[in-house]
């Protein structure tokens, strides 16, 4: 039987209604096969739970797949994107083993980077900017030494991490919520093809036409956490998605990291939370090769660091800047704040802001001001 008809079966299979994953796993183990599967009895597909509806509609393709799969097939042939079953070489190692893994994958890019080394990078969508950059800077680092970034491709940390990865010049996979013919959010659609062209990936488990429904999203997380090493959460709520994933990662048994905040940030509860139930604390790239530890030996030596640790000013500061810059948090500071904590007048502060912004020590964003080192 050729792999392209086992994978007709799959598509019909996982288009019955009420049928997902663990459904068609429950299938293959009774049949041996997804072919053979629709050859199953409905006395046989009742004892796996297999709904009455779904049961009428296997047994009207009478052990044969449905038409429509042979269009899926074409459709994905001209649009020349990967499809793998849990037998294929190309399949993720890590991801064949968790609980639940997905029948199929569907693959835009590079195919063969679904087997390198993975870390999972995921966190808000309403991100500050002080995360989306340390998002950015780590995923960077990080994939210096050999490690793919993955994520999900949202606004926000996830968009950041992929970015971060890009303009290292290094590959970055992003898992997807809906089908393999769209991209979401529409606006990430350079972004998307970004990761193509540096060798990276589009991953779903879900066939073209699907759109990117609420309940897509856990599935994709489950398959983010179960394609890495570890997870690191830069930012997040309480509660939020990001400790979703963080959860199937401990399902899954795979290092959880996160990212600490300013303790009166509604971004920082999630990582705090996660910090106190044993999640190892990220700072750096470097840290986050500490808590791999033996689930990774880097390819590359480490980076030269370029960015002066957190609380040491730049030198060549007048004074003006230097109390600017020290009422200027590591989080978007509104300028009434800075201009208040300092105890400088209005005008000299906001020209000692101006400064600082042209020297690069700190970024003015649409929620005020971030110190940058």
């Amino acid at each position: 039987m050729s792999e392209q008809h086992e994978i007709r079966c799959l598509l019909s299979l996982l288009a019955l209604p009420g049928v997902g994953p663990a459904t068609v796993m429950k299938m293959q183990a009774l049949a041996g096969s997804a072919a053979a599967a629709l050859e199953l009895g409905p006395e046989r597909l009742r004892s796996i739970g297999l709904r009455e509806e779904g049961i009428s509609e296997l047994l009207a393709l009478h052990g044969k797949p449905a038409a429509r799969s042979a269009a899926v097939c074409d459709w994905l042939a001209r649009e020349q994107v990967g499809v793998l079953t849990l037998a294929s070489a190309h399949y993720p190692a890590m991801l064949r083993h968790i609980v639940c893994p997905p029948p199929l994958l569907f693959v835009r890019g590079a195919v063969d980077v679904l087997g390198t080394p993975q870390l999972a990078i995921v966190g808000s969508r309403g991100a500050t900017f002080a995360g989306r950059e340390l998002a950015h800077e780590i995923a960077g680092a990080v994939a210096k030494y050999g490690l793919t970034i993955t994520s999900g491709l949202a606004i926000g940390i996830d968009a950041a991490a992929h970015q971060g990865a890009v303009d290292a010049g290094e590959r970055s996979i992003a898992v997807l919520g809906c089908g393999p013919d769209q991209v979401y959010p529409a606006r990430h659609r350079r972004l998307a093809s970004a990761l193509i062209d540096g060798g990276g990936a589009l991953v779903s488990e879900f066939p073209p036409g699907t759109r990117p429904e609420p309940a897509n999203f856990p599935r994709r997380n489950r398959i983010i956490s179960g394609s890495s090493l570890g997870v690191l959460v830069v930012e997040a709520a309480l509660p939020s998605g990001s400790l979703l994933t963080a959860r199937c990662a401990l399902e899954q048994d795979r290092e959880v990291m996160a990212v600490p905040g300013p303790v009166r940030s509604r971004q920082s509860r999630g990582c705090h939370e996660l910090l106190r139930n044993g999640a190892a604390l990220v700072e750096t790239a470097e840290d986050v090769l500490r808590a791999l530890g033996d689930r990774f030996r880097p390819s590359a030596p480490p980076p030269a660091s370029v960015v002066p640790p957190a609380g040491e000013s730049p030198g060549g500061l007048d004074t003006d800047e230097l109390r600017a810059l020290e009422a200027t948090a590591f989080v978007a500071t509104p300028a009434d704040a800075i201009v208040r904590r300092s105890g400088l007048a209005a005008a000299a502060c906001t020209a000692a802001l101006a400064r600082l912004e042209l020297r690069g020590v700190i970024a003015s964003s649409g929620e005020g001001y971030v110190r940058t080192r």
